[in-house]
């Protein structure tokens, strides 16, 4: 810093000083000026708190939050496009349920639920990161932006301007030491800084459609998700009342204990034993190889002799007894004409001179329906 710009850093601050200490009056700003100043202010705290609640309110965990920024920076150093994304919660808790309902196996109607459940979270996840991205996209990039720059020049331009108003107020305290050019001088980069400060902020403040495009624009990503998450869990809900429908309707199963055949090694010997038997045996000390007997004959399924099957149809796995009208009710077995699928859950056919809606799980498909 030169000798003349330290010297005017220090008749700042003993202006400041006076003002402060000593009571000495500086020149006041217009009331429309100092409106503008506070409603600015007021701007740019909102802005740095928008800003971070925003992100809070997209990525919730702080934890997750630090180590995405650590990662991303590493990236960005080492000059790797690609960034990590955040882990969405439904995203967590689809994967879990999806994992165990594919080891469960379709034949269990509970694991086959917690499978569409698990893909439906996984859906929800996506359009949670479909959101962040366009949030960020549309909002917070077009917020930050007014942050860093507008604001920024604005509050450098009212930092430059105090200064001068100080520098204007002490060469005019000391009118008569001080020359009067030098005062006139000061004066006139005063009024030049005021007038490029008051026309900023009355710029910025009156520009309110823009700041209210970025709002519409981060609630119409908000509708967008929840619009998204809506139709995706209607659409599973249907699902598990269908599969909740059939599992009410099925038929009772009865445990019946099997024999198996063993042979002792002694003789040979072939005979059926009930488990608990087996035990017997062997704290006998006499060995014995369990030999697996013989799957049963698969019950042959019936047939229609007098149907042939060149339209599409399919057959009952179960019995289903109509709740609401319109619904065709059928026994397990019978032989059902499709006409056609009206959702994911549910099929419309014909059974002799009936016709009506029933459940997709209820029924195995012998002829699909063409594709549309």
């Amino acid at each position: 810093m030169s000798v003349s710009g330290m010297k005017k850093q220090l008749h700042k601050a003993s202006q400041l000083l006076n003002e402060r200490l000593m009571g000495a009056e500086g020149t006041k700003m217009d009331e429309d000026f100092l409106k503008m100043e506070k409603s600015t202010e007021v701007l740019h705290s909102l802005l740095v708190e928008l800003l971070s609640k925003t992100t809070e309110f997209l990525q919730p965990n702080p934890a997750y939050r630090a180590k995405l920024s650590m990662l991303n920076t590493v990236s960005r150093i080492r000059g790797q496009g690609r960034s990590t994304g955040y882990p969405q919660t439904e995203g967590m808790l689809g994967d879990c349920m999806l994992q165990y309902g594919q080891e469960l196996g379709a034949a269990s109607e509970f694991g086959g639920a917690l499978a569409g459940v698990g893909d439906a979270l996984q859906q929800v996840s996506q359009a949670r990161d479909t959101l962040d991205v366009s949030v960020k996209r549309s909002f917070i990039d077009p917020v930050q932006e007014l942050h860093n720059r507008e604001l920024k020049d604005i509050r450098f331009q009212l930092k430059k301007l105090h200064g001068r108003r100080l520098d204007f107020d002490y060469k005019r305290r000391r009118r008569g030491k001080v020359p009067l050019a030098d005062i006139q001088q000061a004066w006139e980069k005063f009024i030049t800084s005021k007038e490029l400060a008051e026309r900023s902020m009355f710029t910025l403040l009156e520009n309110d459609v823009d700041q209210l495009i970025r709002l519409a624009a981060l609630f119409s990503a908000l509708l967008e998700f929840h619009r998204h998450a809506h139709h995706t869990l209607q659409g599973l809900h249907g699902n598990l009342q269908a599969r909740l429908t059939a599992a009410s309707n099925r038929p009772d199963r009865r445990f019946r204990s099997k024999t198996i055949r063993v042979r002792t090694e002694h003789n040979g010997s072939i005979g059926f034993y009930h488990p608990r038997s087996i035990t017997a045996t062997m704290t006998s000390g006499e060995q014995i190889t369990v030999v697996p007997s013989r799957p049963a004959s698969p019950t042959p399924c019936d047939t229609d002799g007098d149907v042939v099957l060149d339209q599409p149809c399919c057959r009952a796995l179960y019995s289903f007894r109509p709740n609401h009208e319109g619904e065709l009710g059928f026994s397990k077995g019978d032989l059902i004409i499709l006409t056609s699928q009206m959702d994911d859950n549910w099929y419309e056919g014909t059974l002799g001179s009936q016709s009506g809606f029933f459940p997709i799980s209820y029924v195995d498909v012998l002829v699909p329906l063409p594709l549309p």
